[in-house]
């Protein structure tokens, strides 16, 4: 099983039930949809997916769907989902990872730091508002700290 890590761009939802992983400078396929490696990764830092959503639940107040999760508060590895993540065909982001998004009609392109693209079929809307929904977890998480 793959367990999440500082090189981790996204975890992909591929047909079939398989996820493909982007590494900075590795790609995989593994058997195991997106939320089971979410959740594998949660538990292999010490925690349960579904408490790592609900941290962020209590973390952020209003909001309820399409949370980010801390996988790893540490190294801040922040991930967000492209729709929710209870569906089959749901994809996660790295927050720390994305360079720039464009809007492509009906898609969003995804630069990441090392300049690897993806092109999601989610609105602009969309991918912004996880976006910025991850950012403020980032920043609140941050502040508890200091």
């Amino acid at each position: 099983m793959y367990e999440i890590n500082d090189g981790t761009l996204a975890v992909l939802f591929k047909e079939s039930g398989k996820s493909e992983i982007l590494e900075e400078d590795n790609q995989y396929v593994f058997e195991e949809k997106p939320y089971k490696i979410m959740d594998y990764s949660c538990q292999y830092f010490g925690s349960s997916y579904e408490g790592r959503e609900q941290g962020s639940q209590n973390i952020l107040g209003s909001s309820r769907y399409k949370v980010p999760v801390i996988v790893e508060e540490s190294r801040d590895l922040i991930f967000f989902p492209t729709v929710s993540p209870s569906s089959y065909d749901c994809s996660w982001i790295a927050l720390n990872q994305i360079k720039s998004y464009e809007k492509m009609d009906q898609n969003t392109k995804i630069i990441f730091k090392n300049n690897q693209e993806i092109i999601l079929p989610i609105s602009y809307r969309s991918i912004e508002n996880q976006i910025l929904r991850a950012t403020r977890l980032e920043a609140i998480m941050h502040r508890r700290k200091s």
